[in-house]
């Protein structure tokens, strides 16, 4: 199911946080300051403190990383111990061919079997082991990335609604999908190799001293030269990578952007124009990515050619060794195995330091995301709704999306239960806003609402949303069938419940034209469905709640006359002892409603029912007669 939140966004300019986020949501970055998509290459404000936070997230999985340790130690052991054995046998068959030439018996196949043998014992249990340690660890990665994302999604309903015109849908789909991601990655691949790289570099070191010192004293001479290149090189890559991810996210962005607003691009002629917009994002997303790659490409073959300075090194004075009888041929061969194992776990330990820092990175986009101020409830023992009537009362209410842009200054209204309350007003006027109040999805700045008498501060949310049902312009359906959509207001309706809704709506006999009737399954989009059609399901959606309180936003906009009538007829019905709140900017749907509160500029200016306003000629009879005007 997606969440699109169209549920609660404002008619109009309502809420100019919103509108600021939609000209926005693809250059905005995080509170954080990380870019919109991924974080490679990025570095974390806090390392050490959000290392300590993931540890302690990974700690119930201690065992597992115990085993993990355990295997991989024995696997990186054995696989040590394997170039050694291999230059037994080759000393052995070095000895045995000597033998031969001096009429001596030749090569001892009897011992050289056991060498061999031993030698697949050994690499056959390195790769047993390493596959358990493997899977495991991969097992144990994607447990945490499942917990992560488990918790983001509990977290996105456990936020303020505020939270969500500060931050970008696309920037909270880059905490769940790439930086979820880019912990499973690190979590699956660094950790092992960390333990692995390590333990290799001090077994490597051992066995090198044991065959000889002044050989390993040569070999270590290319170790500072290659740390001293690589970071040089990893410092270099670092920003193109840092921006190779910035303009990642501006590209994503905006594809997202085209996407969904294809249609309207069209509409007016604009495609050359996001072209060239693309174009000139997809230019930087080019030029910092082909840097940070060729700069990291660089890595190898500049590690590969100190190597091999160091192998000519070390073969002149093995060569010079062997024959001074110092150490043996097969020695030599297992020395050059060591020194080419030994430069390898050493470049895997730089990639793991820079991975880590990716992994910080992630980890500290998730925690902010998940440490984010949450909804706190505003009493330690909440009222309940049951036996409420839904008499309402706005009491000198104050407030605004910013403590410093108030919108509603002084509102003061009282309705009585099963009323019909229009609220209408030019755009901006704060009409759906006030509705957004009521419901808990902001708190006021100053003031109270109450609903028979208790403030709504003193119930919780969950618990005071029972009391709504609500029918908005914007039509929000998801991926699912029919029957669904319309049982999503109350998941225990039977069948026939539903259906019963769906005829009260009057969208029944549509449902029943369709191929699978009421088990139709809508796209993603719901576009497989007209738009009045959505605004019926709606409808019908909202009868089946059964609400103490009905708002209507809207509700009837996007259908036509006749349907318009039949709804309205529907709505009649259910509004019948009902508290409701129609916001309308067609005035003459709104005639027979029992208060009509006028807004404008965030305070209430007239109030009274239709023929009253009328007979006044202020703000309202303007607004009514300039509509008829239009019309003819």
């Amino acid at each position: 199911m997606k969440n699109k939140n169209k549920d609660i966004q404002t008619s109009g300019n309502d809420n100019p946080m919103q509108a600021q986020d939609t000209n926005s949501k693809n250059t905005r970055r995080s509170p954080g300051g990380h870019g919109p998509m991924g974080v490679s290459g990025e570095k974390a404000k806090d390392f050490k403190g959000t290392m300590k936070k993931l540890t302690h997230t990974m700690a119930r999985y201690k065992i597992g990383f115990a085993i993990v340790l355990l295997f991989a130690v024995g696997s990186t052991i054995f696989s040590i111990i394997g170039p050694t054995v291999l230059g037994n046998a080759t000393t052995k068959i070095s000895e045995g061919i000597i033998s031969k030439i001096s009429g001596g018996p030749g090569v001892d196949f009897t011992a050289l079997g056991k060498i061999l043998v031993t030698l697949i014992i050994l690499y056959a249990a390195s790769s047993v082991f390493s596959y358990i340690q493997g899977l495991i660890m991969t097992a144990i990665a994607h447990k945490v990335t499942y917990q992560f994302r488990k918790d983001i999604s509990e977290k996105l309903h456990r936020l303020p609604m505020n939270f969500f015109d500060k931050m970008s849908h696309g920037e909270i789909l880059s905490r769940v999908t790439n930086d979820v991601d880019t912990l499973s990655q690190s979590l699956n691949q660094s950790l092992t190799q960390l333990i692995t790289s390590g333990i290799s570099i001090i077994g490597i070191l051992i066995m090198m001293i044991r065959i000889n010192l002044s050989m390993t004293l040569l070999a270590l001479l290319i170790v500072p030269v290659s740390v001293t290149i690589m970071s040089i090189v990893v410092k270099k890559s670092q920003k193109y990578f840092t921006q190779q991810q910035e303009y990642l996210g501006h590209v994503n962005g905006q594809v997202e952007e085209v996407y969904g607003g294809h249609t309207i691009i069209k509409a007016f002629n604009k495609e050359e124009d996001v072209l060239q917009k693309f174009n000139e994002h997809n230019e930087k997303l080019y030029e910092s990515a082909w840097k940070s790659q060729f700069l990291s490409g660089l890595m190898h073959p500049v590690m590969s050619f100190v190597s091999n300075l160091g192998y000519v090194g070390v073969a002149i004075l093995g060569g010079y060794l062997t024959i001074h009888g110092k150490i043996q041929i097969g020695q030599i061969q297992s020395f050059f195995q060591y020194i080419r194992n030994f430069t390898m776990p050493i470049t895997q330990l730089s990639q793991v330091a820079n991975m880590f820092q990716s992994t910080a990175a992630a980890a500290e986009r998730v925690f902010e995301f998940l440490e984010a101020d949450e909804e706190l409830p505003t009493t330690a023992t909440p009222l309940v709704t049951t036996g409420l009537e839904g008499n309402v009362e706005f009491q000198n209410v104050r407030f605004g999306y910013t403590p410093d842009k108030i919108i509603i200054h002084d509102f003061s209204a009282k309705v009585s239960k099963g009323q019909k309350i229009a609220i209408v007003g030019p755009t901006g006027a704060g009409k759906t806003t006030m509705v957004k109040l009521l419901m808990r999805f902001y708190d006021i700045n100053s003031g109270q609402i109450l609903i028979d008498g208790h403030n709504v501060n003193d119930f919780d949310r969950s618990e005071l949303r029972k009391m709504f049902g609500m029918v908005l312009q914007d039509t929000w359906l998801f991926n699912g069938t029919i029957m669904d959509n319309i049982r999503y207001s109350r998941l225990d309706a039977s069948d026939e419940e539903v259906i019963k809704a769906a005829k009260a709506a009057h969208v029944h006999h549509f449902i029943s034209t369709l191929p699978d009737g009421y088990q139709m399954v809508l796209n993603e989009e719901a576009s497989n469905v007209s738009q009045g059609q959505k605004q019926l399901l709606t409808i019908a959606r909202a009868i089946l709640a059964d609400p103490k309180i009905l708002i209507l936003d809207e509700a009837t906009s996007s259908v036509d006359t006749r349907t318009e009538i039949l709804i309205q007829k529907a709505m009649d019905s259910l509004m019948k002892g009902r508290t409701s709140f129609i916001i309308a900017h067609r005035l003459s749907t709104i005639r027979d409603a029992d208060l009509i509160l006028v807004m404008n500029e965030g305070d209430i200016v007239e109030q009274g029912n239709h023929k009253e306003l009328l007979a006044k000629g202020g703000f309202y009879a303007k607004l009514y007669n300039s509509q008829f005007e239009q019309t003819a």
